[in-house]
C-alpha cells in the first residue's frame, strides 16, 4: 500500500504570534485530513504541521492540552509551505518595529520561496512575506486598517482590495480570521484532487439551503409553497435607493403590486412599513460610514438620503440610540490620530 502524501506545513511563531489563531488553522487542517481519510481510506493525502521558530527550526510539542493536537501532525524532512500568522500589535509603529526585529523570519521566508516552498499569511503576517524581497508584484489580501501602511511600507506588491483570499503565484493571503477556511480551501484545490475538495468546502463553507433543507428533514415539514416575490422586489429596490428621496408608489412599481398590496407584505412579512425598512438600511449605512470614515455629520446624512443633518441626527438617535457623534466614539476603530502618525 502506497504511502499517503504529504504536503507539510510550518508555523512560524514569535512572542507576538496570535497563538488563537495558529490553533485555529491547524484545527480546520486536522478536518481536511479527517475527510481526506473518511473519502479515500488509508491512502488519502494528508496535511502535516509543525510550530518552529524564526529560523525554520522545529520547536518540541510541550505537555498540555494542545499537545495531541500539535503532535498528530509532526512530520519529517524538509515543509512544503510556511503559514504566518497574525500578530498581535497595538498600531502601525509597533508592527513596524515587530517586523524589524524579526529579520530572520523575513530572511527564512526568503529562502523557502527559492526553493518552491508556499507561503501563506493572516492579517498583518503579510508584513513578513512581503519583506522576503521575493513577491514583488504579488497581490495581497488585507484588512482595509492595514491597507494605508502596508502600501506604504511595500508599494512594489499589489493590495488586491475587497478580497478576502487571494492566490498569487506562492503566495496565499487571508484579510480576516474568518478567511482561514478559505485560504486551507484554497490550498487544498491545487494540491489534492476536485472531489476532495469538494467535500472539505461541503463541510467548512456555510451553505444557508442545505441548513434549511436539514432543518426542515429533521422537523419533517414539507416544503413550503414559493413565497410571491414582490417583497424581495420592494427590498431590493430601497437597497439600491438608500439615498434618494422615498416614495411608496415607485417601491410599489419596482415591486410589480399596488401600493396597498406592497403595504400588507411587509406588515405581514416583517411588521414595519416601507418607509420603516429604508429607515433603518440607512442607519445601517450610517453607521458604517461613521465607523470606518472621518466624513463630517453633513456628508454622511447627505449619503445616508437627508438633506437635513438635523433630521438625520433625530432619525438616527431613535434607531440607535446614540447620536451619531456619540456612536463614532464609541464603534471607532481607530487609534488616537497621533499613534496611526507615519514617519517620514
Amino acid at each position: 500500500m502506497p504511502p499517503p502524501r504529504l504536503l507539510g506545513i510550518d508555523f512560524p511563531v514569535l512572542p507576538t504570534t496570535a497563538m488563537g489563531h495558529v490553533l485555529h488553522a491547524i484545527e480546520l487542517l486536522r478536518a481536511a485530513n479527517l475527510i481526506a481519510r473518511l473519502r479515500v481510506g488509508r491512502t488519502a493525502p494528508r496535511l502535516g504541521w509543525r510550530l518552529c521558530d524564526a529560523q525554520g527550526q522545529p520547536m518540541p510539542v510541550t505537555h498540555g492540552p494542545c499537545q495531541p493536537m500539535l503532535s498528530e501532525g509532526v512530520f519529517e524532512g524538509p515543509p512544503q509551505a510556511q503559514w504566518v500568522l497574525s500578530q498581535h500589535t497595538a498600531d502601525v509603529p509597533t508592527l513596524r518595529q515587530t517586523v524589524a526585529r524579526h529579520g530572520p523570519l523575513r530572511r527564512h521566508l526568503a529562502v523557502a520561496i527559492d526553493q518552491g516552498q508556499r507561503v501563506l499569511t493572516l492579517g498583518n503576517g503579510a508584513w513578513w512575506a512581503a519583506g522576503s524581497g521575493r513577491l514583488s508584484g504579488h497581490r495581497v489580501a488585507l484588512p482595509w486598517y492595514w491597507a494605508a501602511a502596508f502600501h506604504r511600507d511595500h508599494p512594489d506588491v499589489v493590495i488586491a482590495a475587497g478580497t478576502e483570499v487571494c492566490v498569487d503565484g506562492p503566495w496565499f493571503s487571508a484579510a480576516l480570521p474568518q478567511d482561514t477556511g478559505e485560504l486551507v480551501l484554497a490550498l487544498v484545490a491545487q494540491c489534492w484532487d476536485h472531489d476532495l475538495h469538494a467535500a472539505l468546502a461541503s463541510v467548512l463553507r456555510p451553505d444557508a439551503a442545505r441548513q434549511k433543507a436539514a432543518q426542515e428533514a429533521l422537523q419533517a415539514q414539507p416544503l413550503p409553497t414559493t413565497r410571491d416575490s414582490a417583497l424581495a422586489r420592494a427590498i431590493e429596490h430601497l437597497e439600491k435607493q438608500v439615498d434618494q428621496p422615498y416614495a411608496l408608489a415607485a417601491v410599489a412599481r419596482a415591486a410589480a403590486v399596488s401600493p396597498r398590496t406592497l403595504l400588507r407584505h411587509f406588515q405581514e412579512a416583517l411588521g414595519h412599513s416601507p418607509l420603516d425598512h429604508l429607515l433603518r438600511l440607512r442607519c445601517e449605512r450610517a453607521r458604517l460610514l461613521l465607523e470606518i470614515t472621518l466624513e463630517g455629520i453633513p456628508a454622511i446624512a447627505q449619503a445616508c438620503g437627508y438633506a437635513d443633518p438635523a433630521a438625520f441626527r433625530r432619525i438616527f438617535t431613535r434607531h440607535v440610540g446614540l447620536t451619531p457623534q456619540a456612536y463614532r466614539e464609541r464603534h471607532t476603530l481607530r487609534a488616537p490620530r497621533q499613534r496611526w502618525r507615519v514617519p517620514v
